[in-house]
């Protein structure tokens, strides 16, 4: 035993009783002794400070992982996006449509811009039926909508060509009847090949399909519309109703803001109030809002794991007293008092705990690493959270077998000397 017992000497003598002292480490050795006595406990004991912080330092390393990419998303796309509303209806009833025929040349002379292009959903007066062939009104067909989009829209929109090419500006300006349609629609008219000029027909209007995309960069409505020239449209349906009709431009990074101010003026130096320009997000704005929002779940489910971990070794560590009452009681009884069995028993799951966040923070930035490796990210783990891993892992043992240690300490010694 390794307490100090200051006990009365002297034959006769009546000195008073020194309380005992128990020193640090004579506590650490108890401790220690008392983890090595049963390995398999302890092992089970750390298990739960293991999983715990394991699973708090992957969840915050995923997530500066994930962030990252998504900053670098956000960075590419939203930053060199405007898009250009009508409000022409809003300010004046009769004022038409707001963006003038000249409206792609106009806005591609501003320096930064790279595609611009109006487009607008298109609702026909008759049948929109969309059937690739023959024609007539038992033949079946598809409800899929209509785009009436410029060269400049579709362009903007950065599509991925799987067969064919995208309608030019002379198909545009002579009106021709040609059509770009995505791979899911040539899926479900039947499709499959550019090479024999197939048809589809809106209505009973029919348009030579000159191009089939599979993807776009923006725009993904794009993939699940019928796409027409703009001025094919208009001889066909008639110009846009007020307020349907938008532009696309697709800036160079840095430009978008510029672009968002200058573009209703430079398309309708009458009435730029006409149009109402959308810039896009301020990216820091962007990526505060979803770093935040993602660190808040991730966190949450991290303070989960940890109290669940806590609970285990709670409940393991009031099994280990329940064991060891009979050595409590021999403790008692050979003079150390209440604080002392709390401070050993405080000591073992404090050190079961920093074991356990020891090996959970390994563990949890090598499954951070595996799954960067995996998905070809670069891994970002920030340097305070393997710091600080260790130590919530000691500070959970030391929570968690604090009910336990003040348990064991209320033990006493004829009570335990007797079961």
């Amino acid at each position: 035993m390794g307490f100090r017992w200051r006990g009365a000497g002297g034959k006769g003598a009546r000195r008073p009783v020194e309380p005992s002292v128990l020193p640090l480490r004579e506590l650490f050795s108890e401790s220690l002794a008392g983890m090595l006595q049963r390995p398999g406990r302890s092992a089970l004991t750390a298990l739960g400070t293991v999983l715990g912080v394991g699973t708090f330092v992957a969840i915050l390393g995923l997530t500066a992982t994930t962030s990252s990419q998504i900053d670098s998303r956000f960075d590419l796309l939203t930053a060199t996006e405007v898009t250009v509303e009508d409000t022409s209806v809003q300010q004046n009833a009769f004022a038409g449509p707001a963006f003038p025929a000249d409206a792609d040349e106009r806005v591609g002379r501003l320096g930064g811009v790279e595609h611009a292009g109006v487009y607008w959903t298109v609702h026909p007066a008759g049948s929109s039926t969309v059937r690739s062939s023959p024609v007539g009104a038992d033949s079946g067909g598809e409800e899929i909508g209509i785009v009436a989009a410029s060269p400049g829209a579709l362009l903007a929109a950065d599509p991925h060509l799987a067969q064919g090419r995208l309608y030019d500006g002379y198909l545009s300006r002579s009106a021709q009847p040609v059509a770009v349609i995505g791979s899911g629609i040539a899926a479900r008219l039947g499709i499959t090949t550019l090479e024999t000029y197939p048809a589809v027909f809106i209505g009973d209007q029919p348009f030579t399909v000159v191009g089939i995309i599979d993807d776009t960069r923006r725009k993904a409505d794009f993939l699940l519309s019928v796409i027409v020239p703009r001025t094919t449209a208009e001889r066909v349906w008639g110009p846009p109703r007020g307020g349907d009709a938008r532009m696309l431009i697709a800036t160079r990074v840095g430009a978008a803001g510029q672009i968002a101010h200058e573009a209703p003026t430079a398309l309708r130096p009458d009435h730029p109030e006409y149009l109402k320009a959308v810039p896009p997000p301020d990216p820091r704005t962007l990526r505060g809002t979803v770093t935040g929002d993602l660190n808040q779940l991730f966190l949450l489910l991290a303070a989960i794991c940890l109290v669940i971990g806590a609970v285990g070794i709670a409940n393991t560590t009031l099994v280990a007293v329940l064991e060891r009452t009979a050595e409590i009681g021999l403790r008692r009884a050979l003079g150390a008092r209440g604080r002392h069995i709390t401070a050993q028993f405080l000591a073992e799951s404090g050190a079961l705990g920093a074991l356990g966040g020891l090996v959970g923070t390994s563990l949890g930035g090598l499954t951070v690493v595996i799954v960067a490796l995996v998905r070809d990210w670069t891994p970002v783990v920030h340097p305070l959270t393997i710091a600080s891993a260790p130590v919530i892992g000691l500070l959970t043992g030391l929570l968690a077998g604090l009910y336990p240690a003040l348990r064991a300490s209320r033990i006493q010694p004829a009570e335990a000397l007797r079961r």
